[in-house]
């Protein structure tokens, strides 16, 4: 009995060890770091009139928010973004300023001011980046809202 007793906490060990020694806790200052460029690159594909490059950064089932409701999957938004490249001066332009990502390291949040072309701020945009493999981040939420009274 004695000896069972000693092999339940052994193997008790073993696996609280195991669990212990398991995958490592994600860098988080890194894939902030990483979902901060994310979302930069993704912001200068406005300012470069890069259409195709906007979609590379959306997820399959991302989903966008207008003033009709959602836009759901990469290629609707994708159609609706297309208007915003249109012409020689991009419309909107927009930056991170807060950047976090979850504990396990697989969603992130990005959120900032949206710009007008005179520089006016007009809007917050929220963005949720999912990590779809080793550091390539996709956008899968994306939702705007007013920046009423905090225009600077």
């Amino acid at each position: 009995m004695r000896h069972h007793v000693i092999s339940v906490v052994l193997f008790s060990a073993a696996l609280c060890g195991c669990a212990a020694s398991g995958a490592a806790r994600p860098d988080l200052d890194e894939l902030k770091r990483q979902v901060t460029a994310a979302e930069t690159a993704f912001a200068a594909t406005m300012a470069a009139r890069d259409h195709a490059a906007f979609v590379s950064f959306l997820g399959e089932e991302t989903l966008f928010f207008n003033s009709k409701g959602p836009i759901r999957g990469k290629a609707a938004v994708a159609a609706d973004w297309k208007k915003f490249y249109e012409g020689p001066e991009p419309p909107f332009s927009w930056k991170p300023t807060q950047v976090e990502v979850l504990d396990s390291g697989t969603l992130a949040i990005s959120s900032g001011p949206v710009y007008d072309p005179a520089g006016k701020l007009v809007a917050v945009f929220n963005s949720i980046w999912r990590l779809e493999a080793p550091g390539q981040w996709r956008i899968i939420f994306d939702k705007g809202g007013c920046a009423c009274g905090n225009e600077k």
